[in-house]
């Protein structure tokens, strides 16, 4: 699915590299 493959998938730059999914793990990990 698109979404899916957007969420998860789609590497985003100005992330570091990380997909949104990734960074908004660590974000959650690191308020903490």
């Amino acid at each position: 699915e698109w979404i899916d493959f957007y969420n998860n998938r789609r590497i985003k730059t100005k992330l570091n590299g990380k997909s949104p999914v990734k960074y908004r793990e660590l974000s959650v990990l690191k308020a903490a």
